[in-house]
């Protein structure tokens, strides 16, 4: 596929869709995620995760977040649990911003034609809600979330929008934060870019397989130009 592209000169394109994780990616939502299981676990008397631990489930089903991070609670306190996170996530939620230059960005690859997705572990209801406050839903031509698709790493997300945007695999580009976004792709045969800026370590995110790692939108955004 030759296209003109506001990334470069004419030239044969790499990829035709680039699929987003939401936290901790295009949103800044990590440490408020990391407070909100800890704030949940203190109502209900529970010992808490640090913040490493509780990072490291971001990008998770709520379910299978909270399993990992406490994994000391029996599962009958679960519901309890998942129903207290909401609760301070829904009451900070609107706090919440992009990270800074991620809306131009968006904006300048649909300009440019590119297919957008976005593949995360929010909810449904929690993806559209925060797609209406940004104002940016219209960007995005297909979206999945890990309440009717299969959690990370699971590949369901990605064969799903793969399908739905009638674009293979090999013409599909993941950009995540964590492992569980990075490993999703690897099991989708998906090319994968980590970013440094949200819930996993650089040190983490190299024990899966990417093509690179970024550490800020800037240089994001250059790496996209160099080599979409």
């Amino acid at each position: 596929m030759t296209q003109i592209s506001q990334f470069g000169e004419k030239s044969d394109r790499r990829y035709d869709l680039i699929v987003w994780d939401w936290d901790g990616t295009i949103m800044d939502s990590t440490p408020t995620i990391v407070d909100c299981i800890q704030q949940a676990c203190r109502d209900l008397g529970f010992k808490e995760p640090d913040d490493a631990l509780a990072s490291s489930v971001i990008g998770l089903g709520i379910a299978d977040s909270l399993r990992r991070a406490v994994p000391w609670i029996e599962p009958v306190h679960f519901p309890k649990l998942t129903d207290r996170f909401r609760y301070h996530y829904l009451a900070k939620d609107h706090e919440l911003d992009l990270f800074t230059g991620i809306r131009e960005l968006l904006e300048k690859l649909r300009a440019d034609q590119y297919l957008l997705g976005v593949a995360t572990g929010k909810s449904r209801v929690g993806l559209d809600r925060s797609l209406k406050h940004h104002q940016i839903g219209h960007l995005f031509h297909e979206t999945r979330t890990a309440d009717e698709s299969f959690s990370k790493p699971h590949p369901g997300m990605l064969l799903e929008l793969s399908d739905a945007t009638q674009v293979p695999t090999r013409r599909m580009l993941m950009v995540g934060d964590t492992t569980h976004d990075l490993d999703m792709a690897a099991n989708a045969g998906v090319d994968a870019i980590a970013v440094t800026y949200g819930a996993h370590p650089p040190d983490t995110l190299k024990t899966s397989k990417s093509l690179a790692h970024v550490d800020d939108v800037a240089q994001l955004s250059q790496w996209l130009k160099q080599n979409l």
